[in-house]
């Protein structure tokens, strides 16, 4: 049986592994008040959201569009390359390497736009999760209040917990309801294009 100052200590030692919480849990725990510390999955948060999911919908769609985009490109370019090289054989070097080229000018460009539209799906998807997240934010500070909390906390991001909760299911209903699938919030700007170089040429999906 611990004595009250040794228990103390322990819950004490226990709240410290919890870093900068220690400090609200333990300052309320004196004065006999209830604080609890509330948790997130954030992940999931977005996943299973009306808004996550229309979302990934969007995403989905888009990345469809472009693979099957990029293939029709591809099968353009190579008949394209098998007609100049049928043409080599008739004309004169200076004239086939005219062609070629442009040939491969052309191929460069296409695949330059179909990188930078990746990046502009990829970007747009960020952005979406970003808005969700904005957008929530005053629905989860009304959880919060509502709950007695003093902080929510993303659930990987918690090591050790003496009094979390987590609110993920109920903050997905209440985002529903508030958000929706995201379709009635002013629309984001546009993202900006990314530098191919910035990216590291990254492939189209």
């Amino acid at each position: 049986m611990l004595r009250a100052g040794a228990k103390t200590v322990l819950v004490a030692a226990l709240l410290g592994l919890l870093g900068p919480v220690s400090a609200p849990v333990v300052a309320q725990e004196a004065e006999g008040l209830r604080a609890p510390v509330l948790m997130l999955d954030r992940n999931r948060l977005f996943a299973e959201s009306a808004f996550g999911k229309a979302a990934e919908a969007r995403f989905e769609a888009e990345s469809k569009a472009l693979i099957a985009e990029n293939l029709q490109l591809e099968q353009a370019l190579e008949t394209e390359e098998r007609s100049l090289t049928d043409q080599r054989a008739t004309l004169d070097a200076a004239a086939f390497q005219e062609l070629a080229t442009a040939f491969d000018e052309k191929t460069e460009a296409i695949r330059a736009a179909q990188d930078a539209k990746s990046r502009a799906i990829t970007a747009k998807r960020e952005q979406d999760r970003q808005q969700f997240l904005q957008a929530a934010v005053p629905v989860l500070g009304e959880l919060m209040r509502e709950s007695g909390a003093v902080a929510v906390f993303d659930k990987d991001m918690v090591i050790l917990s003496l009094r979390g909760v987590d609110i993920t299911d109920e903050a997905i209903t209440l985002i529903d309801a508030a958000l929706g699938d995201g379709s009635a919030l002013p629309a984001p700007p546009a993202p900006e294009a990314v530098p191919e170089s910035a990216e590291g040429g990254a492939a189209a999906p």
